[in-house]
């Protein structure tokens, strides 16, 4: 007679500390993901103030999103060394300082080294949050919920960066944007000492700088080269700036492969569940932040919403997205993660499609709808995949995962912006017809960008058929995103495990 194996005892339950706990990550998450988007309308009045120049504008805006990326994996790692909790106190210390540093600088160079600051401390704050959410949250479907949570908080941020940012500019200078941090985190400072749990993996305490180096240079560069793409379409820099990024990568790769403790274990891309969930996770984070991009433009210089009212107008997909918290553990239950995120990815490509129909309504209805049918399935698509790209490694190098999982998404989002916008501003130049008897002036105008002609164009046709152009060109572009989910949808379905999870974190059938 054979005896049955042991079974294996299910995880702990989190209680309420946890769940308070998480309720300071996804501040500080949400916080992040708003100072990465709220200095786009404080631009005019600090250009006034400080007075920039043109080149100088460009890195006050993408300094920080340069360091995040590059410095993500580094931290995360470190994080697994030296304690999540204490890099995370570290980093709050940190980005509350170099926000009063931006809010009161003088110059633009002193402004392009405090964004730089803020990129360092976010990089910290970043993996650190989510490798604290795996460590207290041990039941997978908590842990899904969770993360549903802290998604949430990533992608509200990001959309209601523009609405803090013009509610801030109606009343106060622009150095505002970056004030409105310091409470925010001195509250995270306090709550995080007295509610979160210190967890460290046992990995040695030291951390390999050529790999560190190597990743930055891998990651630096293809993120310049993305947001050049747009700005500038293919040129020399972008193509050297992607070679170079591209030969760092091999070289990290080949160096991981020899290391006894690598800085990222590579042997995890050829797991399905890893390589798969991190794709979705890329192109969930590609379509929702390359709409939101040419979106919000469309909003104020089609529609003529205000910044406040733009801002408004964009909560439907931030509101969806956190409906997920309550349909994340169904979807686990019955479908199992993979058919899941397919299922997200898909009812974001529905969303596209109805907001695509709906740009030459005059109703704001269906682009509401579309939003927040969009902001439902990147929410599913987010949460699954980024819990299966954590789980999929021991608790010990929560800290290194998480920051794949962070890296994907700025890489996600910078794809999206680049490869979408320049989608998008080629169908508008192709798509602009200006009325007959247009000047010279104002044809370059219109050919330059829609905001060109509406600010500098007098003429009321220009501005119209500009407008017009702009509207088909997102239409397009929103359509061309759809498709590209529906694609990445069945992959998903396909590519990644789906075993289903019970409520109670242990296989469904078991």
């Amino acid at each position: 007679m054979t005896s049955s194996p042991p079974s294996v005892p299910a995880p702990a339950l989190a209680g309420k500390r946890e769940w308070a706990a998480l309720v300071v990550l996804v501040l500080v998450v949400l916080l992040l993901a708003v100072d990465g988007t709220v200095l786009y309308l404080a631009v005019p009045s600090l250009t006034e103030d400080i007075g920039p120049t043109a080149t100088q504008i460009l890195w006050i805006g993408d300094i920080y999103a340069f360091v995040l990326a590059g410095l993500l994996i580094t931290m995360g790692n470190l994080a697994d060394r030296i304690g999540r909790k204490r890099l995370l106190m570290i980093g709050t210390v940190g980005f509350g300082s170099a926000s009063v540093l931006a809010a009161f600088a003088s110059t633009p160079e002193v402004l392009i080294a405090a964004r730089a600051l803020l990129g360092l401390a976010g990089a910290t704050l970043m993996p650190s949050t989510l490798s604290i959410v795996r460590s207290m949250f041990a039941d997978r479907a908590q842990r899904a919920r969770a993360i549903a949570l802290w998604s949430a908080g990533a992608t509200a941020g990001a959309a209601l960066g523009p609405l803090v940012g013009g509610a801030l500019l109606e009343r106060f200078w622009w150095g505002s944007v970056f004030l409105i941090n310091v409470p925010v985190m001195v509250l995270a400072l306090v709550a995080g000492r007295l509610l979160l749990p210190e967890s460290k993996g046992e990995a040695p305490a030291r951390i390999d700088v050529g790999s560190s180096a190597l990743s930055i240079v891998t990651i630096v560069p293809l993120v310049f080269a993305l947001k050049r793409l747009f700005s500038d379409g293919v040129d020399a820099l972008t193509v050297a700036a992607t070679a170079v990024g591209l030969l760092a990568g091999w070289w990290f790769v080949r160096r991981q492969n020899r290391l006894a403790v690598p800085l990222l274990d590579v042997s995890l891309f050829k797991v399905p569940a890893f390589s798969g969930a991190l794709a979705a996770n890329v192109l969930a984070i590609f379509g929702f932040l390359g709409l939101l991009f040419f979106f919000s433009q469309y909003l104020q210089l089609v529609r003529g919403f205000g910044p406040l009212k733009a801002g408004a107008a964009e909560l439907p997909g931030t509101l969806a997205a956190v409906l997920v918290v309550a349909l994340i553990g169904v979807l686990l239950s019955r479908l199992g993660a993979g058919r899941a995120i397919g299922l997200g990815l898909l009812v974001a490509a529905v969303g596209l499609a109805v907001m695509g129909t709906s740009v030459d309504l005059r109703s704001y209805w269906g682009l509401g709808i579309g939003l927040a049918v969009i902001g439902l399935g990147i929410g599913v698509a987010m949460t699954l995949s980024t819990d299966a790209v954590v789980g999929a490694v021991p608790e010990r190098r929560a800290g290194a995962a998480s920051a794949v999982a962070e890296t994907a998404y700025e890489l996600g989002g910078a794809l999206g912006i680049a490869v979408l916008g320049s989608l998008h501003g080629l169908l508008y130049r192709s798509s602009l017809t200006l009325p007959a008897g247009t000047t010279a002036a104002d044809r370059a105008l219109a050919e330059d960008s829609l905001a060109a002609a509406v600010y500098g164009s007098p003429a009321p046709g220009v501005v119209a058929a500009a407008q017009d152009a702009f509207a088909q060109a997102m239409q397009s572009a929103t359509f061309v995103a759809a498709v590209i989910l529906v694609g990445a949808s069945v992959v998903a379905w396909k590519v990644i495990p789906s075993e289903p999870v019970a409520a109670g974190g242990a296989r469904a059938g078991h």
